[in-house]
């Protein structure tokens, strides 16, 4: 049996204001798994990504990822671990003003050397890995557009492509697909698949939808006031267990 790719123990986040936003939670994901973490808006899922890779800091708890404990680690191991976690934001955290290709290829900067990050150089082999994962989300021809020219599922690409570039092993999708119709949701949902079931990348994934988790997950985890309330396969999710997680008046729409 493969060891967890990350191990999640005791994991616990209160904000300044004293608002608590995860409580002891605990859990692993093998190698491969697609995870889906549901919940409604503050019951802590973007919470629980951000601290995986510390762009929040835990108030307890540990993380590890590949057996390293990010929790502990220096700043240099953590850039270390970084460069293997891509992270997909509901909001696309794009640079707005810069072409396409700048934007992918910024995916790289953990990679390359200090001085050639800072005038933005890329040896050629890299700007043609860059290429080649703008082809493989469909937007090749976009390369030389401004980021803020195209649409907003456009721009998701951009930012998948952009963590491909890191060579992932874990991919961290912050509702990636909250902004975007339900046509373009899936096809967002399925270049995820597609690197999760070809590529072997573990995704780690929020998202509002039940009938998208569903579709797309391996495993789902669902949080209420920063607790698990429920940690098993889509089909486990009976219409009494969708009303503990999201209230007795809940149906599958969209959670705001």
């Amino acid at each position: 049996m493969s060891h967890p790719i990350l191990e999640i123990e005791h994991l616990t986040k209160v904000y300044e204001d004293g608002t608590p936003a995860l409580r002891d939670v605990s859990f692993e994901v093998a190698p491969g798994e697609f995870l889906i973490v549901i919940g409604l808006s503050g019951s802590g899922k973007s919470t629980l990504l951000r601290c995986i890779n510390r762009l929040i800091e835990p108030t307890s708890g540990r993380v590890r990822f590949q057996g390293r404990d990010v929790t502990a680690a220096s700043p240099d191991e953590l850039r270390e671990t970084r460069r293997k976690i891509g992270m997909i934001f509901q909001q696309f955290n794009l640079v707005k003003r810069a072409s396409v290709l700048t934007n992918v290829l910024s995916g790289r900067l953990g990679y390359v050397p200090p001085p050639w990050a800072l005038i933005n150089y890329f040896p050629g082999a890299v700007v043609r890995q860059a290429e080649a994962n703008l082809a493989r989300v469909g937007i090749a021809d976009k390369a030389f557009v401004r980021a803020d020219m195209l649409s907003g599922g456009q721009q998701q690409r951009v930012s998948i492509a952009r963590a491909l570039m890191q060579e992932p092993r874990l991919i961290l999708a912050d509702e990636p697909v909250a902004s975007l119709d339900p046509a373009l949701s899936h096809s967002i949902l399925r270049y995820l698949e597609e690197l999760n079931k070809q590529d072997g990348i573990t995704v780690i994934c929020c998202l509002h939808f039940l009938s998208l988790a569903r579709r797309y997950g391996t495993r789902i985890l669902a949080l209420k006031a920063g607790e698990i309330v429920f940690d098993g396969l889509p089909q486990e999710i009976d219409e009494a267990r969708f009303r503990t997680i999201y209230g007795q008046d809940a149906v599958d729409v969209e959670i705001v």
